[in-house]
């Protein structure tokens, strides 16, 4: 079976970019330093100069993190490197939770609005830290464990022609090979299933699965071996096909718990911005 490749952004190559990670720790030691120089000055608030500049600082590297979804979605038009995007996604939007916090004088808002956009900041900078470890450890646990790769999309595709090739391949199997296969096989065929093991041990789950057919094979004759041996490659196929299954969803369900509140942030960011500066 002619399987894809995982078709998953690799974030990995950011921490290795000596120049993007050195800029950043420039960065953050400028603004602390621009911080401290400032409380001398003057007391910070969200309402005077400074804290207006840190505010529209970090509106700015919202809007910056936020156009690498738009870039992805306009890639005919050849805007940059994706490795860049990945790069300032990453560090504009650690910068830009510095900046909320600076633009309040890291005091704890006030007014409804205020504790929406600094909870709203909060979660969507944990929630893109916590995916940029999930897009750098599970595809690398996927490929070192698994031997086949492939696309999300296409699994339950790829199941339904397993299980379409066990059906052919039962109606020439002798009885044994036959009622092992709709006792323990058939129905796990059926669909995609999520199996926590794999959240463990990526190979773990498949190995404890295959011991039932070496129980088996040892009674069967050496065809009736052949054909369970063709069965036991499609079953671990479709096996290998939960493990990604159980893996990727993790990487679609953060997708709905980042991307969303990023979009609603962005809105109030510029319902915010629009009160301060025309009323």
């Amino acid at each position: 079976m002619n399987l894809p490749r995982v078709n998953v952004v690799d974030v990995s190559r950011w921490v290795h970019s000596s120049t993007w990670f050195w800029t950043f720790v420039f960065t953050i030691v400028l603004a602390v330093v621009a911080y401290a120089v400032n409380g001398i000055v003057s007391e910070i608030q969200s309402g005077n100069a400074w804290g207006l500049t840190y505010g529209v600082i970090a509106a700015v590297l919202m809007v910056g993190a936020a156009l690498y979804g738009a870039r992805r979605r306009l890639m005919r038009y050849h805007l940059g490197r994706s490795s860049v995007w990945v790069q300032y996604h990453v560090y504009g939007g650690t910068l830009f939770m510095l900046m909320v916090f600076m633009h309040s004088g890291f005091h704890l808002p006030t007014g409804t609005l205020a504790w929406f956009l600094w909870t709203l900041s909060i979660w969507i900078t944990i929630s893109g830290l916590l995916g940029v470890l999930l897009q750098k450890t599970i595809p690398k646990v996927l490929s070192s464990g698994l031997s086949i790769e492939v696309v999300y999309e296409r699994i339950p595709e790829l199941v339904d022609q397993i299980r379409e090739r066990a059906t052919s391949l039962m109606e020439s199997c002798t009885d044994p090979v036959r009622n092992f296969y709709e006792k323990n096989i058939h129905r796990r065929l059926l669909a995609p299933r999520i199996r926590p093991i794999y959240y463990i041990d990526i190979t773990g789950g498949i190995q404890s699965r295959m011991r039932q057919f070496d129980y088996l094979r040892q009674f069967l004759s050496h065809d009736e071996q052949q054909s369970l041996d063709r069965l036991r490659a499609l079953y671990r196929t479709k096996l290998e096909l939960d493990a990604h299954y159980t893996l990727q969803r993790v990487l679609r369900v953060w997708l709905y718990l980042h991307v969303p509140v990023s979009l609603v942030l962005l809105i109030l960011v510029g319902v915010h911005l629009y009160s301060v500066f025309y009323y």
